[in-house]
C-alpha cells in the first residue's frame, strides 16, 4: 500500500514537471511579441522576490530555460528508475525519510526565474501564460518602513509590490517588485487598456 502510494506521489510529481516545461515553453514563445518589458530598462525596473535579482529575459536561449529543459528529461528519468525500485524491491520501506526528502529537493530544484511580461492577448508571470480573459486584477503595495519586504534588500526599498490575481486558480503566481513610479504607471496603463483593475477599488465599501 505504501509503495502504491509514492508510485502516485511519483506520477503527479512527472505531469507537473512536463506541464512546467510546456507552459514555459509557450511562454518563452510569445514574449518576442511583448508590450512590456521592451528595453534593458524595463527589465531593470523588475525584481523578482525571493532572488531579488532583476529579471533576465525568458528567451530558449537562457541558462534557466536550458536548465528546466534538460532537467526535467533526467528528473523524469530518476523518478522513473526510482519508481521501478519502489515497486520490486523493499527500498521504500527501509529508508523513506530519504527517499521523500530527496523527491522534493529534485522537482523544486527544476524552476526557471521569474518573469513578468505583458502582451496584446495576455500576461506572463512566473513562466505561466494568462489570457486577459483569466485575470482578476491586481494589487499594488508601497514598500516602505514596516512593510514585510522593506529591508530584505535595498533594490526593493521604496519599490512597489505588484500582484497579479488570476481567476480559477488555487495557488496564484508570486508577485513582483517595482523600483519605479514611472514604470509603473506604465505598467498599469497596460493592465487597465485591457480591462484588468485594482482588486481595492472594485470592492464595494458600506456607508457608515
Amino acid at each position: 500500500m505504501i509503495n502504491l502510494f509514492f508510485i502516485v506521489i511519483f506520477i503527479l510529481g512527472i505531469v507537473y514537471l512536463i506541464r512546467f516545461r510546456l507552459n514555459l515553453k509557450y511562454a518563452s514563445e510569445k514574449t518576442g511579441n511583448a508590450l512590456y518589458p521592451t528595453s534593458q530598462k524595463d527589465l531593470n525596473s523588475i525584481v523578482i522576490p525571493g532572488e531579488f535579482q532583476v529579471m533576465q529575459p525568458l528567451t530558449k536561449k537562457t541558462k534557466s530555460y536550458q536548465w528546466v529543459k534538460w532537467g526535467t528529461v533526467g528528473f523524469i528519468g530518476l523518478l522513473t528508475v526510482l519508481i521501478a525500485v519502489v515497486y520490486w524491491t523493499d527500498l521504500l520501506h527501509q529508508s523513506i525519510i530519504s527517499i521523500v526528502h530527496l523527491f522534493f529537493i529534485l522537482i523544486s530544484s527544476i524552476k526557471h526565474r521569474g518573469n513578468f511580461y505583458l502582451l496584446s492577448e495576455g500576461l506572463i508571470l512566473n513562466g505561466y501564460y494568462v489570457p486577459w480573459h483569466r485575470v482578476k486584477g491586481y494589487e499594488i503595495e508601497k514598500i516602505i518602513k514596516w512593510h514585510e519586504l522593506y529591508g530584505l534588500d535595498d533594490k526593493i526599498n521604496y519599490g512597489y509590490k505588484l500582484e497579479v490575481k488570476v481567476k480559477n486558480k488555487w495557488f496564484q503566481p508570486q508577485f513582483v517588485v517595482i523600483r519605479d513610479q514611472v514604470q509603473l504607471d506604465r505598467i498599469l496603463a497596460l493592465l487597465e487598456k485591457h480591462g484588468v483593475e485594482d482588486i481595492r477599488d472594485a470592492i464595494p465599501h458600506s456607508g457608515i
